[in-house]
Order: structure tokens, then sequence, then C-alpha cells
């Protein structure tokens, strides 16, 4: 213990990202640490993260997180999919659902090559027909029961979600300090940080400290100049206007993603309220037309001040620089299309803690850490830009924009695997499953050319018999779920926020 190198942690800057890191690393390292958090009260935070995906389960068991407790606290409702709306073209939709698709029949084809094949001989339905989560989400449904599996993420409020976090945190070890970052002080020779200096003259030193400063990146990039590259040539969206709204009907366990003509809007449904929010390229609109249509689209009572948020979409060059390790808005920024940013978040932090350097921040150890969360951001990268490129609109100067541009190699490999053969995959720290790349390139409407031949080996009253009782089964065990609001209001009400 003695000859530990690295054993003062300190983060700078709270929010969602801070209290993450904080919460994780009292839990799994709090007698090995000894662990700070700087924030001041008078900074605000982007605070509209509100969509989560499935991993944040698994990142809460690691914590021991009481779910009811939790989503109390946050105002949560389940959340079963995504909802994409005149994405392919104006007045098209599709569900981007949590659920495995069909069944995991066979090793040599997906379930999705069996519903093609059962399309070119006339029967089959629609993909959704064949999916849970998808058929649950659509109808208003959700339960959690024993020997009933169900995949989901949450909708939360996001400041409440850090004020949760704080208080596991805190009790635990971690020592909160108030205060303005004025000043960062470096090692003469090594570059290595060495202490924040606040407004108020305190210091506050460390071993290892983690950025959670948000855009500005004060430490990583600000002090450590360690650069950002910039994927606005994929990505071209550079704006949002984010406004909350008083509910007015039952919350859904879906959230809405409606494109318009440079962008899109988005609806997340918590129990106390629903964030609203638009996206939008400020090419090709401008901020006053942007809040406009927003607040021309939201339903019930605005509840506050619509506030523009600037970005820039793309990632640092290095997340680990030096003995500094940035996480969150200031690692890098994938607009929230797909509800990733907590998610990469929490995914650093439990890779910080597998890798924490104990004896000393090495160039390996952050070699190996840069290249794994490069690897992760560029597939969350490509696999939103995918939304965006493979599109038949071309109503707007925007869409023509998005379906013409030049897109990652990665990305257009993809896409023609798919084209050609129907072929999707996951494989090393891909995030998104071959469920989700299937769902969006269909619904996207890349219709493939051929696709595996192992279903002619059925013949078609056996696969015909087989889809049918799926769905059957499917249908049944929806229609017995209670309603999403019903299941909230017993399991998990909130009181007012």
């Amino acid at each position: 213990m003695s000859e530990q190198i690295v054993k003062r942690v300190v983060i700078a800057g709270g929010g969602t990202a801070g209290w993450v890191a904080a919460a994780a690393l009292v839990k799994q390292l709090g007698p090995l640490l000894d662990i700070t958090l700087v924030e001041s009260d008078e900074i605000g935070t982007v605070g509209v993260g509100e969509s989560t995906i499935p991993t944040s389960r698994s990142f809460h068991d690691l914590l021991t997180i009481n779910e009811q407790a939790f989503m109390r606290a946050t105002q949560a409702t389940f959340k079963l999919g995504i909802s994409f709306e005149n994405w392919g073209k104006p007045g098209d939709r599709y569900i981007h659902s949590f659920g495995e698709i069909g069944k995991r029949s066979t090793w040599m084809a997906d379930f999705h090559h069996f519903w093609l094949h059962a399309q070119a001989r006339g029967f089959g339905g629609s993909l959704a027909d064949y999916c849970f989560e998808l058929q649950a989400s659509q109808a208003g449904k959700f339960a959690k029961a024993e020997g009933v599996p169900i995949n989901y993420a949450y909708h939360l409020d996001a400041t409440l979600y850090a004020r949760f976090l704080r208080g596991l945190a805190e009790p635990a070890g971690v020592r909160r300090v108030e205060g303005k970052i004025a000043q960062v002080e470096q090692h003469p020779e090594t570059g290595f940080l060495t202490a924040l200096v606040l407004a108020s003259g305190t210091r506050v030193e460390g071993d290892l400290f983690l950025d959670c400063t948000g855009f500005r990146g004060l430490l990583i990039e600000q002090t450590l100049e360690t650069g950002y590259d910039d994927w606005t040539r994929y990505l071209a969206t550079n704006s949002a206007i984010a406004v909350q709204t008083r509910s007015v009907g039952p919350a859904i366990p879906l959230t809405r993603a409606i494109a318009h003509q440079a962008g899109w809007r988005w609806r997340i449904p918590l129990q106390h309220r629903v964030g609203n929010g638009i996206v939008y390229c400020s090419d090709f609109l401008s901020d006053d037309e942007a809040q406009a249509q927003l607040l021309g689209d939201v339903e019930g009572e605005v509840l506050t001040e619509p506030r523009v948020i600037r970005y820039q979409t793309g990632a640092r060059r290095q997340v680990w620089n030096k003995n500094c390790v940035a996480l969150g808005l200031a690692s890098g920024f994938i607009e929230p299309l797909e509800s990733t940013s907590i998610h990469l978040v929490k995914v650093a932090i439990t890779r910080l803690i597998q890798e924490f350097p104990f004896g000393g921040c090495s160039e390996a150890l952050a070699a190996r850490f840069n290249a794994q969360s490069r690897y992760e951001i560029e597939g969350i990268r490509d696999f939103i830009t995918l939304h965006y490129h493979l599109t038949q609109r071309d109503d707007s100067p925007f869409w023509d924009r998005c379906r013409t541009m030049e897109i990652p190699d990665s990305l257009a490999q993809r896409m023609a695997l798919f084209r050609d053969a129907a072929q999707a995959y996951k494989e090393g720290n891909d995030l998104f499953r071959v469920d989700s790349w299937v769902q969006v390139l269909l619904g996207q409407g890349l219709a493939p050319r051929s696709y595996h031949q192992l279903a002619r080996m059925m013949d078609a009253d056996t696969l015909a018999g087989a889809l049918a009782t799926l769905k059957s089964n499917i249908d049944t065990a929806v229609a017995r779920m209670p309603s999403h609001q019903d299941f909230l209001a017993q399991y998990c009400p909130a009181g007012d926020a």
C-alpha cells in the first residue's frame, strides 16, 4: 500500500460524468484511493442526457444500486427502444428496439435470413412482429417478472441522477470541494498534472486527474493540448435547444427521434415531465427558426427557458494523456441520437478501474486505454452516421448533403455487406449488436439483394408455422402486460421533483 504511486484521484467537474466516476471508483476501489471531486455550483452542466441504453443496468449492478430507489429519485421511466420517424423518408417510422429479433436457432445464419426467405416466398409479415420488446413498446406496455426476460434501459432526469450518485459517493468517502478551477499546475519536467488551484487559493493535489469539465476540456485540452478530431464531415449537426414540458399523457417506454428538414427532435417521457429538444445544423437552420419549430411541436406547458447548446462532433486524439483521463463531453461528443453519451462515461470508468495505474501512468497503459476507447467511439460514430446517410430524403439541402456525403470506409463496408448478402456482425468492443444493425439498416430502407440460403432447407409450411407460433407467443405475452404508466405507478412512483 505504501509503495503505490497513484493513490490521490482528483475529479475535475461534477455533473453526470463526475459523479458517475466518483461513485464507481469509491465503490470498487475505495479503500485503495483518496478521491476528491472539485465542482462549482456557479458552473452549469449540459444536463440534458436523459436517455440511456441497457448497459446502464449492468453498471448499476456493479454499484449495487437498488433500481426502485434510483428510479424514484430520478423520476425515471423505462425505455425499450427508440422510435425513428421521418428518417428514411417523410412519413416513415420504425423502432430500433433493445430486444432480440426472433430466435437464435442456428450458428450458421441469424434469424433475419429466415425472415427474408419467408418474404421472398410471400409470407412472414413484418420483422417487427418477432421482437417482444418492440411489440411491447408499440403497445405502450411494460412489466418485469421472473422467467420473462426483457431488455430495457431508462429515461431519467440527468440533474437528479448526478444528485443521486453524489448521495452514494460522499457517504462512501468521496470528498467534494466547492470552487472554480483558476489554474492547473504541471510538473516542470514531465508536464504531468500536479494540482488544481481554485479561485479561493485552495490547492488540490493529485496523482491521477479525471477531466469531467465538459466541452471545454479544461485539463485534457486547455492544459495538455491533446488535440481533437473533428467529425463534422460525417455528422453535420452542431447545435441543440432543450426545453422541458409538463406531461399531458401517459409515459411511453420509447424515446422519440423525429427527423425534420435540418436534423431531428427528441421527446423523452419522465414521470414528472417530458424532455424535449431539437438537434440541427446551424448552416441550414437558424437558432430562431429552430426554437420556433421546437416550441411549435411540444405538447404541454413549457417549464423551462429554451437554451442553445453548441457542440462539435468528434473525439479527443487521446482520452488518456500523461496522468489525465478525460470522461464524458471532455473526451469527445457523438450527438445523442442513440443515447450513447452516458454509456461512454460508464464504460470508460469501468475500463479505468480494470486498468487502474497503481504503479504509475505508463505509456503502455494509456496506449491500450486509448486504443479501446477510439475503437468504441468510432463504431458509435459509424452507427449514428448510418441514420443520416442511408436515407431517401431529398426535400432539403441538409438531407441532400447527408445522402451524398462521403462516409467512413468502415461504415461503407458494413453497408455493402448487408446490401449484398444481408450480413451484419458484432465484434470486439462494438457496442451495437447484430439486431441493432439489422433494425436500422432495414428501417432506413436498405433491402438486401441476397441472404443466407439455409432457410431453403425448411419447407414453406414448416417455416410459416414456426414464424406464426413465434408471433403468437409474443402477441399473447404483450397482451398480458400492464401499461407502462400503470407499472410505473406500482413499481417506482416518484414524488414531486
